[in-house]
């Protein structure tokens, strides 16, 4: 029979712990996160070719993510000495450093609290997956890629915006929503709220329960 993975599910708290990096011995996870978002990603196996282009592309795009006030953090079961010579390696041969920390989970204590770990596609190794988790530490999205699919890191940067976006303006975004873009408004919940609606000015209008709006110009 095969093992039940235990998946953690958005709105859940990001589960804590304490591991081994490359920037630390025993790194405590809340503590490190502090009051930022994090992207946590985990990556198969080190020195694999579809990996190094995701980490590579997340250390391009690192100053972004701290733009937006996240931070961002890698985890395979690969020993800290494997993610140490594979972050040299990335630096000889694309010209990258790597500047956040990759978690060592040899143990595989970090990738079953996370539910990493999905047998029908190895018992072994991590699968590619992303948790957004916001500065209160809760879980607000997950995506998960396999093996053989790099993962688009703009739409990594777009959602973890999109959430931030909608945090701060009590909104909704629509579909391929891009930061400057109309937003959806909240739908009404009584008959005097849809005529306020359909009456509103400001609002880009399809029908009562479908209104876009400008946000604010910063």
């Amino acid at each position: 029979m095969s093992e039940v993975v235990s998946l953690p599910k958005i709105g859940d708290p990001a589960p804590d712990f304490i591991a081994v990096t490359t920037q630390s011995n025993a790194m405590k996870f809340s503590e490190w996160q502090g009051d930022d978002w994090v992207i946590l990603f985990s990556h198969p196996a080190d020195f694999t070719p579809v990996c190094t282009t995701e980490l590579a592309d997340f250390a391009r795009r690192y100053d972004e993510f701290r733009g937006i006030g996240t931070k961002l953090i890698g985890v395979s079961v690969d020993s800290v000495h494997s993610h140490l010579a594979w972050i040299q390696n990335m630096k000889e041969k694309l010209g990258v450093e790597i500047p956040y920390p990759l978690i060592a989970d040899s143990d595989m204590r970090v990738a079953h609290q996370y539910g990493m770990i999905h047998p029908g596609a190895s018992s072994t190794a991590t699968v590619r997956a992303v948790f957004v988790i916001d500065s209160k530490r809760t879980i607000r999205a997950i995506i998960y890629y396999p093996m053989n699919a790099g993962r688009n890191i703009e739409e990594v940067m777009r959602i973890v915006t999109a959430l931030q976006t909608a945090d701060t303006n009590a909104c909704a975004t629509p579909a391929n929503w891009r930061p400057g873009e109309k937003v959806v408004a909240p739908p009404p919940k009584t008959m005097a709220e849809v005529a306020e609606r359909l009456s509103h000015k400001d609002y880009d209008i399809k029908d009562f329960y479908l209104s876009l709006k400008e946000l604010p110009k910063s």
